[in-house]
């Protein structure tokens, strides 16, 4: 957010200067990398674009000064998106490093660790990952199993997480772990912020139907992790991995105040930019009606899904709406990115399901309504969050659980898989 006792730049002096500066220092869309998977070149280039914002005075403009921010406000943000349009941004930066994990570090980081870790990331240095969901949670990410336990000055982490989107590729992450099997299985938790690449770490990458292999599995064999290295005190980290999936449920839903550039842009599963105007064109449907009633429903459901994310950012901004209204933006951006995937594949036809090499623009309609689904659960599954609507917004009663209360370890839980099981 916007530095406080700190003078604003005049929104319309933002606008031109960052307008100037885009058209001198960055590549326009296309001149530069197009991977269909994120590598580690892609990665590298992203934090290429993400320095020169740096060095440009334009990274992390809604972060404060004092950790390489610019201490400006959510509308100078919006400004610059808008700017920025049409010129290749390092949009990979932004789910989880940029707009969940760095918010965290600045809700919870003492001094020390936003000093260290926030400048990196505005400064393109370190991408982060998310070590949250493992093999055998389900949607109970408070039932982690993980567990780091203390060895002098240190906590040894075993376990294993998964579906952990890029940690191929990414420097740290925040990872939460079981530190007090005595404690009810929320008080029990700990965040803790590790280096991904290090001795006693091994990431498998997981094949998916469509090809990519974006998504990771990760084991833990003692790993070492220093005490200050904890993220929000030791047993706290139910309320620090509450606020990362709140940050994750506006982020997703497409309502963070730091979101920086066009989020998703060119992210496998996320949906390709071609315009359904310019594919219908290109199928030679223009004229057919139906085709015509399809691209009117997808505008209507994205400026609709706009409108709802504007008001929901801002009365999370202003109080008038707590955090539980992140999930709002969360059913509802699933569930329109279900449908568009439908009108997409419908109109592409048969360019979506098979082309020649190297035309596979439409196919990645086929490929997007391949893994539909997965969009529902990504960022946490859309059961959770209509309850976390119904419980938390409207006041509804809890779902019943019979753990509540008692010592996690004396849960029933299943066992931790060991590598070649998960």
């Amino acid at each position: 957010m916007a530095d406080e006792n700190t003078e604003l730049e005049d929104l319309e002096s933002f606008r031109q200067r960052a307008r100037a500066w885009l058209a001198e220092n960055m590549p326009k869309s296309g001149e530069g990398s197009d991977l269909e998977e994120w590598g580690s070149a892609d990665s590298e280039r992203t934090k290429m674009l993400q320095r020169k914002l740096f060095d440009g005075g334009f990274a992390g403009i809604c972060y404060p000064k004092a950790y390489g921010g610019q201490g400006l406000s959510p509308e100078h943000q919006r400004a610059f998106n808008e700017e920025c349009l049409g010129y290749e941004m390092p949009t990979m930066w932004n789910i989880p490093t940029l707009t969940i994990i760095a918010p965290t570090i600045l809700n919870f980081g003492s001094e020390e660790q936003k000093q260290r870790y926030l400048t990196s990331i505005l400064r393109g240095d370190e991408e982060w990952v998310q070590f949250l969901s493992e093999p055998t949670g389900g949607s109970d990410l408070a039932g982690t199993l993980t567990r780091a336990t203390k060895d002098g000055d240190n906590w040894l982490l075993n376990g294993s997480k998964i579906w952990s989107s890029g940690a191929f590729r990414c420097d740290y992450a925040l990872c939460l772990a079981r530190t007090d099997w005595d404690a009810p299985k929320h008080a029990g938790l700990t965040m803790f912020m590790i280096k991904v690449h290090q001795p006693g770490i091994t990431i498998d990458r997981i094949k998916q139907v469509g090809g990519s292999m974006e998504f990771c599995q990760e084991f833990f064999d003692d790993v070492p992790i220093p005490e200050k290295d904890i993220l929000g005190g030791l047993n706290n980290g139910w309320s620090v991995a509450s606020e990362l999936l709140i940050h994750e449920r506006t982020a997703v839903g497409g309502g963070s105040i730091y979101t920086s550039g066009p989020a998703m842009r060119g992210r496998r599963g996320s949906g390709p930019q071609l315009d359904l105007v310019e594919l219908a064109k290109s199928t030679g449907q223009a004229a057919d009606a139906s085709v015509r009633q399809l691209v009117a429903e997808a505008h209507v459901l994205g400026t609709v899904n706009g409108h709802l994310i504007q008001r929901i950012s801002q009365g999370m901004r202003t109080g008038h709406f707590t955090g539980p209204a992140a999930a709002l933006l969360g059913v509802y951006g699933k569930d329109i990115s279900v449908r568009r995937s439908e009108i997409s594949f419908r109109i592409a036809g048969t360019a979506g399901v098979a082309w020649k090499k190297g035309e596979r623009t439409a196919g990645r309609y086929g490929e997007q309504f391949i893994g539909r689904q997965a969009g529902q659960m990504g960022g946490g599954t859309i059961e959770i969050q209509r309850n976390i609507i119904s419980e938390r917004m409207l006041g509804m009663p809890r779902e019943f659980a019979a753990d509540r209360g008692v010592a996690f370890n004396e849960v029933k839980h299943n066992k931790m898989p060991e590598r070649g099981q998960g």
